[in-house]
């Protein structure tokens, strides 16, 4: 089991990944970026709070995409600062920005489930 800040480590530096090879039209390698961010959450979310603890470093990143994405997964267990980093987010334009308006919306209607009890 990898230790939990080389797991936010291969978060972060997939989703980056995977919002340039989006930016470059490139799917297929957006999704391999996809499948590795989504397996480093699942081991973190896996730690229970302990997992969720280390992922929260990242709603500081410099990187607008990584704080989104974190947040996302955040939502339930640290409600108010994940929602404030969305909030920000969705203010801009453009798919990063989206996906922040896209998260509080399945917030609010409450079919939001990337970390479920």
């Amino acid at each position: 089991m990898m230790k939990l800040d080389k797991l936010v480590e291969e978060f972060a530096l997939n989703v980056a990944a995977q919002t340039e090879a989006i930016f470059r039209g490139d799917a297929k390698t957006g999704n391999k970026h996809a499948r590795k961010y989504g397996a480093a959450v699942d081991q973190l979310l896996a730690h229970g709070n302990g997992g969720r603890d280390a992922l929260a470093v990242l709603l500081q990143h410099e990187r607008m995409d990584v704080r989104v994405m974190a947040a996302a997964h955040l939502l339930r267990y640290r409600t108010a600062e994940a929602k404030a980093v969305l909030e920000e987010a969705a203010k801009g334009q453009g798919l990063v920005p989206f996906g922040a308006q896209q998260a509080l919306k399945r917030w609010e209607e409450g079919t939001w489930a990337l970390d479920p009890e």
